[in-house]
């Protein structure tokens, strides 16, 4: 009983150090969420001003899936050279009205 109890232990403790200290592998997801992240955010600061991305942060505390979304369109947008200006914030309460995205 009381080797089940101390590997028990191990085991508990062994699970704490790895959340504590992060697997190696989930590192390298994390720094490539967190690159994915910092590229999503200057594609957006390109094709959107200041009341577009207001817009677009308000939107998200009430519509996540939504704002999402409107980003995803935007970006792709802007990968294929569609978007000639930035966006304000009536054009993107116009794209996030457009339920073909």
């Amino acid at each position: 009983m009381a080797e089940e109890e101390l590997e028990a232990l191990r085991r508990q403790r062994l699970a704490e150090l790895q959340a504590k200290h992060g697997d190696p592998g989930d590192a390298a997801q994390q720094e490539a969420k967190h690159r994915e992240a910092e590229m999503r955010n200057s594609i957006l600061a390109q094709v959107l001003d200041q009341s577009a991305r207001a817009r677009l942060s308000n939107l998200a505390l009430v519509k996540p899936e939504k704002t999402k979304a409107v980003e995803n369109y935007l970006i792709q947008m802007a990968r294929y050279g569609q978007i000639s200006e930035k966006f304000n914030r009536r054009k993107v309460m116009d794209s996030d009205e457009d339920d073909d995205y």
